[in-house]
């Protein structure tokens, strides 16, 4: 029988909801927290390690297939009162299951990556939203992974993980500080690079072949891809529109992007 927690003063608890709401602190632990049955059990079964694992006696009842696969993995399990689950949860209405569990390794710089298949570039992209789609889609259309380039938000937020689906768990992925600095590493290691922008008078993407590894770069949600950047980059490409918009919703725009990468 687990420890019961009742307190929400307990120093793993805190530890659990600073995980949650501070970037800088998953950060510096090198750990990052996970709510849900099923996200949990989905981190479980992808190999990630699990340090610390939170439930509660109703969620032990609801949820007994989700934490058959979590339990064995967790190095610690505790058993919540349903008052300091709700200090750890980020949903209004949480199933009482959470895991602290260890970043993925490696996924920094550049170093070891190689020219096979096709990634995309996310450059300064700040919806949580937004960002975990992209990683969903990528995962699914068969992505080789995933360039995080600039501020962009935490991979590792619990709202980024929610909307990835798990993808978080699986594909790879790696941060560069500036991507512009980054391309001629990239063209070096076999990419090509093609810098995506909502100009009519760009090289439309359709009309790519994308025979060798190629690499396309989505901007920020406001204000598009660095000037550096899309210079960096060389050949700019464009989504064809035939409506008034004068551009789309970046993982909408990414989504496009990702699947004629993978089309062919």
């Amino acid at each position: 029988m687990p420890e019961v927690i009742t307190s929400r003063k307990n120093e793993w608890v805190r530890h659990a909801a600073k995980l949650a709401s501070s970037a800088e602190f998953r950060r510096s632990e090198g750990l990052f927290i996970i709510e849900g049955a099923r996200l949990c059990a989905d981190a479980a079964d992808s190999g990630i390690a699990v340090r610390t694992l939170f439930y509660t006696e109703q969620a032990a009842q609801r949820y007994a297939s989700y934490l058959e696969r979590v339990v064995p993995r967790a190095a610690r399990a505790y058993l919540l009162a349903p008052h300091v689950a709700e200090l750890l949860a980020e949903t209004k209405t949480t199933q009482g299951v959470f895991c602290i569990c260890e970043k993925r390794p490696g996924t920094v710089g550049l170093e070891g990556l190689s020219p096979q298949g096709h990634l995309l570039a996310v450059e300064n992209l700040q919806d949580p939203g937004n960002l975990g789609a992209v990683l969903r889609t990528a995962e699914a259309l068969g992505l080789s992974g995933v360039l995080l380039a600039g501020n962009c938000c935490d991979v590792y937020s619990p709202k980024v993980l929610r909307a990835s689906m798990g993808a978080v768990f699986r594909l790879p992925f790696r941060s560069v500080e500036r991507l512009a600095d980054a391309a001629p590493t990239l063209r070096q290691i076999g990419f090509a690079l093609y810098a995506a922008v909502p100009d009519r008078t760009a090289k439309r993407v359709t009309e790519l072949s994308f025979e060798k590894p190629s690499i396309i770069a989505v901007g920020n949600e406001g204000n598009g891809l660095e000037a550096e950047t899309v210079a960096a980059c060389g050949q700019a490409v464009t989504i064809p529109m035939r409506g008034r918009a004068e551009s789309l919703n970046a993982a909408a725009s990414a989504a496009i992007l990702m699947w004629e990468l993978m089309r062919d």
